[in-house]
């Protein structure tokens, strides 16, 4: 029998998300990959993956799992989220915040509402047996290719796993991971800023913007004061870098995500720096966006510390024991004496 995790409910949007697939974009394909690559990358530290292994990119409301497994470990990051574990019974187990499980066959795991961001990620040690799809396995729904089948996983599909042994492992965890947003997210003007009025400019970079419920894994749809265009807003469509912030006719921004577009045709005022990116992708619906320009010495030096931090982050990570917890509730409930003596016999 395949070891797997069956889901018993998909959750509102789950995909298996990695790094992405650079390189073809010129075949118009986007990168796609995780919104919010360190809590990927944290997740993978945690159950000892390769960084960049493919997880369960969770959105808003998480699924139910069953164990079709002898033993898998695993570990969820990001979103606030709560990791419950079900035994046959139903009685539930709360498992620590950053901080690995080895589970059971027979058993079931429940991700539930999504409080403290957008999405979250589920980890498995040895990663999902899935074929790659032009090196990667992240699923992008709009074309159907990689992760499962190219869509979102729905009730009953079976997901198979690459490894059914994490019997002898230590549990692993992280001490604390920072998932704040920034004040100000920092920008790097251009490559269109010319078709935008120098009020449109000092609005972008002294406003403050609301995440609409139109957003998606492709764009972050702002509203706020509009961007008045200064040579109308339409150019030849050319290249769309990740965190674009694209301008249509209506005047709202629209920042550019994993699933963007490979070109555009409406002029880019910024675009969000990559070492900013993750927390962007973690906004939810309502959240407050408000920007800051940077040069591109800055935003290369932020790059770099953001990948000295993930190095401090992987060597942070400590082996793990958990407590025991009594389920007090079962334990009144148990027939705890099957007998009685008599003391004065």
């Amino acid at each position: 029998m395949t070891a797997a995790l069956r889901a018993l409910s998909p959750g509102l949007m789950t995909t298996l998300q990695d790094l992405g697939r650079p390189g073809f974009q010129r075949l118009g394909i986007p990168v796609s990959g995780a919104l919010d690559p360190i809590s990927l990358r944290a997740a993978n530290m945690i159950v000892g993956n390769p960084v960049a292994t493919a997880a369960l990119e969770i959105a808003y409301q998480g699924p139910m799992l069953a164990v079709e497994a002898d033993s898998v470990r695993v570990a969820l990051v990001g979103g606030g989220a709560a990791l419950d574990i079900l035994d046959e019974s139903g009685a539930a187990e709360r498992v620590p915040p950053l901080q690995s499980v080895r589970l059971q066959r027979g058993q079931r795991l429940r991700i539930g509402a999504l409080a403290g961001g957008a999405v979250a990620y589920l980890a498995v040690e040895g990663g999902f047996a899935v074929e790659p799809m032009l090196g990667s396995r992240s699923t992008y729904v709009r074309a159907g290719i990689g992760g499962f089948g190219g869509r979102a996983i729905v009730a009953g599909d079976a997901l198979p796993l690459s490894s059914d042994d994490a019997a002898e492992r230590e549990e692993r965890m992280l001490p604390s991971l920072d998932l704040s947003a920034p004040a100000r997210f920092r920008v790097v003007l251009g490559p269109q800023d010319d078709y935008f009025t120098d009020a449109a400019i000092r609005t972008l970079l002294e406003a403050t913007y609301t995440v609409t419920q139109a957003t998606d894994r492709m764009g972050m749809r702002l509203d706020g004061p509009l961007l008045e265009h200064a040579k109308g807003f339409n150019i030849v469509s050319d290249g769309i870098a990740p965190g674009a912030i694209q301008v249509p006719g209506n005047g709202l921004p629209i920042v550019l995500l994993a699933d963007r577009q490979t070109t555009g045709g409406y002029p880019k005022v910024a675009a969000v720096i990559s070492a900013d990116l993750a927390a962007l992708g973690r906004l939810m619906p309502g959240a407050k966006v408000a920007f800051e320009a940077v040069s591109i010495d800055s935003a290369e030096a932020a790059r770099r510390q953001m990948a000295a931090d993930i190095a401090d982050l992987e060597a942070s990570v400590t082996a793990a024991r958990r407590e025991g917890v009594i389920d007090e509730a079962r334990l009144m409930a148990a027939n705890l004496v099957s007998g009685m003596v008599d003391a004065r016999d």
